[in-house]
């Protein structure tokens, strides 16, 4: 045991020296995993429900959405670190660059995939893989977890919010969420009615299309902010709903990858 804590620890280290951040911050903050459960909780179907009742113990997605940066404080699950993000810069598709050797965003969501749909693995084993598989959905749908090498995913990209020291990833993943007030799912009630049409277009293309749509808006984002710049109303005026419309997407389409699982 005290070799593979070790040896996890080295893995972990390497990681950071090789992709440059292992996501230590909060991911979507827990308000924006939440509400990505609480949107896909609407467009589940009945026999998904009673899938996910049997795998998740009763909890409903909300509850379980967080469980995937929750067990970083485990030595023992740091190899799943990598999960968490893919770098891709502004013209490359994936596959196009050089893949880390512990895994992504990708592979994550992949593995996790293939893990909760096989059926003959125990269902502690698969309901471990679909809380991970809950957490990596909302991830995709947060720009700066698809950002680019040389700043960590925004990591590096030093801002001021409000007067307060701050980075871009943290903009994105906290500070926009935050600074609407709301409870998870206050959050995830006022977004807008969506059409059935809205929702199968949402719903259309592959991960990898999902994967390079978080690129594109990535992309804009740093077009969008500059180094050093002091963000205040404006900046959130500007980009929540673009953010708005992540979380509701990112909700859209878990609900999708669970239906079509069970």
């Amino acid at each position: 045991m005290a070799m593979y804590i070790l040896r996890s620890g080295i893995i972990a280290m390497v990681l950071v020296s090789q992709w440059g951040y292992a996501h230590d911050a909060p991911v979507w903050s827990k308000t924006g995993h939440r509400t990505i459960g609480q949107v896909a909780e609407h467009y589940l179907k009945k026999r998904t429900k009673r899938a996910l009742n049997k795998l998740l113990g009763g909890r409903d997605l909300a509850s379980v959405a967080n469980f995937a940066d929750e067990i970083k404080a485990d030595t023992l699950f740091r190899k799943f670190n990598a999960w968490h993000y893919v770098n891709l810069p502004p013209d490359k598709d994936y596959g196009e660059v050089t893949p880390s050797p512990y895994g992504d965003l990708v592979t994550g969501i992949q593995t996790c995939i293939e893990k909760v749909g096989n059926g003959e693995l125990p269902e502690e084993q698969r309901s471990f893989y679909l809380k991970m598989l809950i957490h990596l959905i909302g991830d995709l749908h947060q720009p700066m977890h698809v950002g680019r090498l040389e700043d960590k995913g925004g990591n590096d990209f030093q801002l001021l919010w409000f007067g307060k020291g701050t980075n871009l990833h943290k903009v994105w993943d906290a500070h926009l969420i935050n600074d609407q007030g709301m409870s998870y799912s206050e959050m995830a009630n006022s977004f807008p009615k969506l059409s059935r049409r809205q929702v199968e277009h949402w719903q259309g293309g592959a991960l990898l299309d999902w994967v390079h749509e978080s690129r594109d808006l990535a992309t804009k984002v740093y077009a969008g902010t500059h180094i050093g710049e002091k963000l205040y109303y404006r900046y959130g005026y500007d980009w929540w709903p673009i953010a708005e419309r992540q979380l509701q997407k990112g909700g859209v389409r878990l609900a999708k990858v669970l239906n079509d699982l069970f």
